[in-house]
């Protein structure tokens, strides 16, 4: 059974950092792309980032390129996201999802992803 969770959320000041972890298990880690994904209060959930199997290829969605980093420990078995220079446009629930394929490319559209972790709450004070 795969399992997913998120941890590293809370509440900062714009202008913060914050750093997310996803712990997974149930598939072989090493092999599938994961991201990051989030839902702000009263909105869709969007595109964050993500990070191809080998942590080789990454994207990511322009409001937050150049502030947020996607990375992975394959031995570890989890996928982190750094968040730099925080606004409160960035509050909102991340979600870290994993791709059933061992494709090795990136997808930022939620429908190619297989499984999903619960949600860690970000929320960032002006």
């Amino acid at each position: 059974q795969v399992q997913l969770v998120e941890s590293g959320g809370g509440l900062v000041q714009a202008g913060g950092s914050l750093r997310l972890s996803c712990a997974a298990s149930g598939l072989t880690f090493s092999r599938n792309g994961m991201a990051w994904f989030r839902r702000a209060p009263g909105k869709e959930r969007e595109f964050v980032a993500a990070i191809s199997w080998s942590g080789g290829i990454t994207a990511y969605a322009d409001s937050v390129k150049g502030r947020f980093t996607i990375s992975r420990d394959n031995a570890k078995n989890t996928v982190n996201l750094q968040m730099n220079s925080l606004n409160p446009e960035d509050t909102a629930v991340y979600y870290c999802a994993q791709r059933r394929t061992t494709s090795g490319g990136v997808a930022r559209t939620e429908d190619l992803y297989d499984y999903w972790g619960q949600g860690t709450q970000v929320t960032v004070s002006s």
